[in-house]
């Protein structure tokens, strides 16, 4: 139980990450694989579809995001934005975090006594698959923070690597050798949101 623990707890968000890890792509491939074949979800449902960017990828993407901030963004204040999208540019890759809508739709016809539950399944089901590929890139010693430029890239995204219609962006997930550790973290009491009845 220790050993499980441990992961959780080394598992930060990183934002100083470098383009070379110790795991090949083939290798992060796999592995994301892996979390996308065994994260948990409603009904088995699998709605669960992620999207690997590596190299010239992902200076593609973050640089067609940076473009959908320019007009939004302070001219003033567009060096920082600048910079932090060019520190998530300088990882080794970028995953973005899909749900299928299609998956969702179909449920609810099946299903209609849970049809109001159903896209909080999928948001459910999307955190799980995030949080283990998260950790998953942690344990392997690689640094990585979750973003979110949804909805305003959704569509370029689809466009861009002809992506199906019903893939709904959820996150995008910047990963890389890790330049420099995360801050300390403060918590809060257990005894406020732990409570135990016997």
């Amino acid at each position: 139980m220790r050993g499980i623990l441990e992961i959780f707890k080394n598992r930060r968000s990183i934002y100083a990450i470098g383009n070379k890890t110790s795991l090949s792509h083939n290798q992060i491939t796999s592995l994301v694989g892996d979390c996308v074949k065994y994260a948990p979800s409603a009904f088995n449902s699998q709605s669960g579809r992620a999207v690997i960017l590596f190299d010239q990828e992902n200076q593609k993407f973050w640089h067609m995001v940076l473009e959908h901030l320019r007009p939004l963004a302070p001219a003033d204040k567009f060096a920082q934005t600048e910079n932090k999208i060019a520190s998530f540019a300088a990882g080794v890759g970028t995953i973005l975090f899909f749900e299928d809508q299609e998956v969702i739709t179909a449920l609810e016809k099946k299903f209609p006594l849970y049809k109001a539950a159903f896209e909080k399944y999928s948001y459910q089901s999307s955190g799980m698959l995030q949080y283990m590929v998260w950790t998953a890139l942690s344990a392997n010693n690689i640094g990585a923070s979750l973003q979110h430029y949804n909805p305003l890239i959704d569509d370029d995204v689809k466009q861009m690597w002809q992506l199906p219609v019903s893939w709904r962006l959820m996150s995008q997930m910047p990963f890389g050798a890790i330049n420099s550790p995360a801050d300390d973290k403060d918590f809060l009491p257990l005894d406020d949101r732990v409570k135990i009845f016997a």
